[in-house]
């Protein structure tokens, strides 16, 4: 117990170090932002409340810890079309390991159509097309510490490039989950991206500069490398609560969650959601994401699913619908197994 409080203790001290200066670091003085791109269509139609439920391979983005309690082998697809045509793809595997814990691979793409160059001289389109693209690669390990309490860690590797340019960083997410004698109230906290800073690199910086005069040489100009400045990852920490208040009487499950966010490059906001279901068959979810943050297009969700058994493995077929006001919509598909 002494242990458990240690822990409790430092991530509390951890988050004051982290977010004490939140107040001078604003929307859009950060890069990789699709790091806070929500993954799982569970999760997204219960508004992005699910830190303290994180009962799937995708909890390695919400609360690594929370894969600790997956009993089985378990794998997790998720497909996001997302708003601007851009398409997002989740995969995650986890594996529990006898005397380890439980240990998990997880990787996520954000992908769009190719662009074409525009120049000062062809504003219109230069006839030569270019890509552009992220992705983030990682590994999590979490273990119970006791039967009602769990601590997991994230750890991945983030590449973002257009052209032929490019970023890259190395970041940690940390998460613990309690669930305590009240009625089975869960607890979970997470902080996510603390890493190194990314600074964009490549040879579509190369340009050529006039040599100064009071250099010798033998041209006018020469190539050199412009040094493009460094921008920190967007921080993110969550603190939520959910409880099953229905607990299977009549056949029925009712979740609540709510989850309290505090982005380094945003409001604090709050994310509420609601799930129904019935049999352990068929789900209904519904939430509100960004609730006080006037900073943020989104806002109300919606989904369901189906959960069944193919051949002894259960599967679990999910839709999640996020608005995003004037952005329009955003759709998500998700397909689990555990096996």
């Amino acid at each position: 117990m002494r242990y458990i409080t240690f822990v409790f203790y430092s991530l509390l001290i951890l988050c004051t170090g982290l977010f004490g200066q939140a107040d001078l670091t604003k929307t859009g003085t950060t890069v990789a932002n699709y790091l806070n791109i929500d993954v799982g269509s569970r999760a997204i139609a219960m508004g992005g409340s699910f830190v303290s439920i994180a009962n799937d391979a995708s909890a390695m983005y919400w609360n690594p810890a929370g894969i600790a309690r997956l009993e089985n082998n378990s794998a997790l697809f998720c497909h996001t079309k997302w708003i601007a045509d851009i398409d997002i793809n989740f995969v995650g595997l986890t594996v529990p390991v006898q005397g380890l814990g439980t240990v998990g691979v997880n990787a996520k793409f954000i992908s769009m159509d190719r662009m074409e160059k525009t120049t000062i001289d062809n504003p219109d389109g230069s006839g030569e097309f270019f890509d552009a693209g992220s992705y983030i690669m990682g590994l999590s390990l979490a273990r119970e510490l006791t039967n009602n309490f769990a601590i997991g860690a994230n750890f991945k590797y983030i590449n973002e490039s257009i052209y032929n340019s490019n970023a890259s960083a190395i970041a940690f997410d940390i998460g613990t989950l309690f669930t305590t004698p009240f009625n089975g109230l869960q607890i979970g906290m997470s902080i996510s991206n603390y890493g190194t800073k990314m600074r964009m690199e490549g040879k579509d910086l190369l340009t050529q500069i006039r040599v100064d005069d009071q250099y010798n040489g033998t041209s006018e100009t020469t190539n050199a490398y412009l040094k493009t400045d460094e921008f920190d990852l967007p921080l993110m920490f969550r603190f939520g609560i959910s409880m099953d208040v229905l607990k299977g009487k009549g056949k029925s499950n009712l979740l609540l969650s709510a989850d309290a966010l505090h982005p380094s490059n945003s409001s604090e906001c709050l994310n509420l959601g609601l799930e129904y279901v019935y049999n352990h068959f068929f789900a209904l979810r519904t939430g509100y994401n960004s609730l006080f943050n006037e900073e943020l297009n989104t806002g109300f969700s919606i989904g369901g699913g189906l959960i069944f058994s193919v051949a002894g493995t259960k599967m679990i077929l999910d839709y999640g619908y996020q608005d995003f006001n004037e952005l329009l919509d955003a759709q998500m598909f998700t397909l689990g197994m555990n096996f």
